[in-house]
């Protein structure tokens, strides 16, 4: 297939664009490479893809890798109404992936609107571009933090969402209803899928892997909130990856029911980790024990998140399983690497 991977040079979107030509498939990847973290990583992304920096800085251009490679790159913003039909117009799209968003939680407290243009309007871009030129089938991102205020574990795709506690989830429930609406008005399948904490390597600089361990390396404290009282269901790179990829690849039933062309998934390990927990892997496998700096509840967070994959298994036969102290030193090992440490 022909597929766009919206978010190629960001974490998930990277890996999902490296599998999926991996199994053949030719990858358009878009990205607006904005600087919520360090661009030099999202460049190092493409690179690993086979894209140069400075064809990558170029906006609006549909450049192609180097060498024998069947991915290409445009950076574009998904707010960009002109030219984000003109790219769905000019390359004939089997099936859209979009990973791309203004991610972060505690980052839509400083800045909102940045969220709305991302994720609201341009979501409703691509919802747009999909409806008018002909699209089967859009995955897109969602979050376990539409969940909320939700008491009842493990959280489960059936549970009401209505209890947001930060505009980033709040963004990513009305993305779902969005999905939902044009799914049922317009006749082309949508799939959600909820994202529970993803880690590994080539990981977002703002995450808690990526926080703990450069600050262990870098002997300075972690930052543990609500006095290490948390609880997540961390998800492996991988794991995530395969999800996505098998969502992709599946082919589209013979779907009469406009229910069926609408789905949401979690994708999670299963499994409800102690952040001290985690943390104690970090240790381990660096053989060093962190400062700790102790702190409240932080806004926009929730106690708990685990994922029930139930739906996933019966649709899919798939459950993530890396185990996280595996997934742990896999990260480790790569951040050593990159960061000649």
């Amino acid at each position: 297939m022909k597929i766009l991977v919206t978010g190629a040079a960001g974490f998930i979107g990277f890996f999902v664009s490296k599998s999926l030509l991996a199994n053949g498939h030719e990858v358009i990847g878009l990205d607006n490479i904005n600087d919520y973290y360090d661009v030099n990583l999202k460049y190092a992304r493409l690179e690993e893809l086979g894209i140069i920096r400075s064809e990558a800085e170029q906006f609006n251009n549909v450049v192609p890798s180097e060498g024998q490679s069947a991915f290409s790159f445009v950076r574009l913003a998904l707010e960009d109404r002109e030219n984000l039909p003109e790219l769905f117009k000019n390359q004939s799209f089997d099936a859209v992936c979009n990973l791309a968003a203004q991610a972060g939680v505690r980052y839509s407290l400083e800045n909102p609107e940045a969220y709305v243009d991302s994720n609201v309007v341009g979501f409703l871009n691509i919802l747009e571009c999909c409806r008018n030129y002909n699209i089967k089938h859009l995955v897109y991102a969602s979050s376990s933090s539409v969940y909320g205020l939700n008491e009842k574990i493990p959280f489960e795709t059936t549970d009401a969402v209505d209890h947001p506690v930060s505009l980033y989830a709040a963004t990513k429930k009305s993305n779902e209803l969005m999905a939902h609406a044009y799914a049922h008005l317009y006749g082309f399948k949508t799939t959600g899928l909820r994202f529970f904490t993803v880690y590994g390597p080539w990981g977002r600089p703002d995450m808690a892997m990526f926080l703990f361990t450069d600050a262990i390396i870098n002997d300075k404290p972690i930052k543990v909130f609500n006095n290490g009282n948390l609880e997540r269901d961390f998800t492996y790179i991988d794991d995530i990856t395969e999800g996505v990829v098998r969502i992709l690849e599946t082919p589209l039933a013979d779907e009469t029911s406009k229910k069926q062309l609408f789905k949401i998934y979690n994708i999670g390990n299963s499994k409800s980790v102690k952040l001290m927990d985690f943390i104690t892997a970090i240790e381990e496998s660096l053989v060093t024990v962190a400062k700790k700096e102790m702190l409240p509840m932080q806004p926009g967070d929730v106690e708990k998140t685990w994922a029930n994959v139930d739906d996933l298994i019966a649709d899919y036969e798939y459950r993530p399983n890396t185990p996280i102290k595996l997934g742990v030193q896999r990260f480790i090992d790569w951040y050593k690497v990159y960061y000649n440490k």
